[in-house]
């Protein structure tokens, strides 16, 4: 005999229960084994396309491994502390680019310039602000993303996980398949589908966008020789995921700086404008289409609302976790509706009594009179 539906929606709500008490509690020890199998989930299909060239789990894994080794090591060495110095200088700088801009708007705008005016004010406090908080907030930065836990325990527990999961994953999910309620089996398995398509369209496919695009904007404002534009560049592509925004910020931040740096130099400002006008035409025609798809049913609004929520609550962990929970509610509330729309509440009618009758339309005036003329004769 199954049971009830009541109860099993009281099993699975303490399951969730469980599951976010431990997040809770356990979120730092989690963090290595989290970025560990999202790491393998993402390089699942890429292990799956060299076990159909040939090669055996293992050595897939194996060479999978030792490329994302040899990158781990490049960004470590090169990439990653060139982006702290810009960063740092970037904040250190701050204060002086809004002290120039105060000055070059009272000089070009004395009217809306005046001594208590409140742009005039705004940008002296938001001066002092960047000088008393910019060099804290990056280091503070750093130490956040690194210091969740040891760093040295970090990069050596990642890389061991994601190897391991990655060498078993399939087996994981045959075994994880084998514990699913029979009842339920087949709904489930659509529902994890769904969740499965959602996630590998966004996160491999957009986090492929953000590099590529992240590359390409620091790349091509180092060699228009913009100061930061190393960091400008990652800032951009970082955030590329929220539609328009990264374009925006980054494109904004960029041309402020061009303008400081390059007044009188249009040329340049000019390039630095079209390296993101390129970037808006290369990330909408060719790679959001190919890579991410036209729809993956995450709506970025509600993607903004998952991270903020769990990166309050369980701080970096939960940001992590986030976009997966996202995926699962979405799916589900797609799912609950399309059950709500077929069910009783939604029809009222019994299910066993058939399709409704077609519902036939009131007659206007016109039949009305034809009606009584037929009924005349």
């Amino acid at each position: 005999m199954a049971l009830p539906a009541r109860q099993q929606v009281t099993y699975w709500g303490l399951a969730a229960v469980v599951f976010l008490i431990l997040l809770w509690y356990l979120g730092e020890v989690m963090l290595p084994f989290i970025v560990g199998g999202a790491i393998a989930y993402i390089l699942d299909p890429l292990a799956d396309r060299l076990e159909a060239l040939g090669l055996p789990r293992v050595g897939a894994t194996a060479i999978i491994t030792l490329v994302g080794l040899l990158g781990l090591l490049l960004a470590v060495g090169i990439i990653i502390p060139s982006l702290i110095r810009q960063g740092t200088a970037l904040a250190q700088a701050a204060p002086g680019l809004f002290e120039a801009l105060r000055d070059w708007l009272t000089i070009r705008f004395p009217d809306i310039m005046e001594e208590e005016g409140l742009l005039r004010r705004g940008l002296t406090d938001l001066g002092e602000m960047a000088r008393e908080r910019g060099g804290v907030l990056a280091r503070q930065l750093v130490a956040g993303v690194f210091g969740v836990v040891n760093a040295l325990v970090f990069i050596v527990v990642v890389p061991v996980v994601a190897f391991y999961m990655l060498l078993d994953w399939d087996r994981m999910v045959a075994r994880i398949d084998e514990l699913l309620p029979r009842e339920h089996v087949g709904t489930i398995r659509r529902l994890a589908s769904e969740i499965d398509r959602t996630l590998a369209s966004f996160v491999r496919g957009q986090l492929t966008v953000c590099l590529i695009l992240g590359t390409f904007y620091s790349v091509g404002l180092m060699l228009v020789g913009l100061q930061f534009g190393l960091v400008v560049g990652a800032i951009a592509g970082l955030i590329t995921f929220i539609p328009y925004v990264g374009a925006l910020v980054g494109g904004g931040l960029a041309i402020g700086l061009a303008l400081f740096q390059f007044w009188g130099e249009w040329t340049s400002i000019g390039l630095v404008a079209a390296i993101f006008a390129a970037g808006q035409f290369l990330e909408g025609n060719i790679l959001t289409p190919k890579l991410v798809g036209e729809s993956v049913g995450l709506h970025p609004v509600w993607l903004l609302f998952a991270l903020s929520a769990f990166g309050t609550i369980y701080g970096f962990v939960g940001m992590l976790v986030a976009v997966p929970v996202a995926a699962a509610l979405g799916v589900l509330a797609r799912f609950l509706v399309s059950e709500y729309k077929a069910s009783r509440l939604y029809t009222g009618a019994n299910p066993d009594d058939g399709p409704p009758p077609p519902t036939v339309a009131d007659p206007g005036p016109e039949e009305q009179t034809e009606a009584r003329h037929d009924a005349a004769e």
